[in-house]
């Protein structure tokens, strides 16, 4: 009887600490996201957020229905220019700034432009709101990426978030 209590209480305290660690991680932006297209609603590829030392950086892992084999920032400048979009660091600089993180960067590889970067999460961390700007956050544009719970069942046939 009294070795049942210990593993009742043992398997109580681990689920206690795998729920926390699953709403810890749903607290913060770090993950993976499915970034969604916001003019035709289709899942365009996946952002991994990582945070190094306090600021928020994201790099695209995968692209989901390239148009083309490995595709390029062909109309980015500098060092990225005609490299692969895949492994590109897309978000960086970014901090926490009360329940938002900003004071960032956020390259759109498609256009090659970089514009400022707010970022918040919504739907108790399952989705986050992206918001680029030009200048101040209320010249900008907002799409909404959805976490992925498991990035490695996510294929090139994701057709909605």
């Amino acid at each position: 009887m009294r070795t049942l209590k210990v593993i009742l209480a043992a398997t109580a305290v681990s689920t206690a600490c795998f729920v926390g660690n699953v709403w810890a991680a749903n607290d913060s932006p770090v993950g993976v996201w499915k970034t969604i297209d916001d003019s035709t609603g289709k899942a365009k590829s996946l952002v991994q957020i990582t945070d190094e030392g306090g600021t928020l950086h994201g790099k695209v892992i995968k692209i989901l229905h390239p148009s083309h084999p490995n595709p390029t920032c062909d109309k980015c400048d500098g060092d990225k220019k005609g490299k692969p979009i895949e492994g590109m660091e897309i978000m960086w600089g970014v901090k926490k700034d009360g329940s938002q993180w900003d004071g960032g960067k956020i390259l759109d590889p498609e256009k090659g432009k970089t514009y400022g970067v707010k970022l918040s999460l919504e739907d108790g961390g399952d989705k986050l709101d992206v918001r680029g700007f030009i200048g101040f956050s209320l010249l900008g544009r907002t799409q909404t990426w959805v976490r992925e719970t498991d990035p490695a069942a996510t294929s090139d046939s994701t057709t909605s978030p």
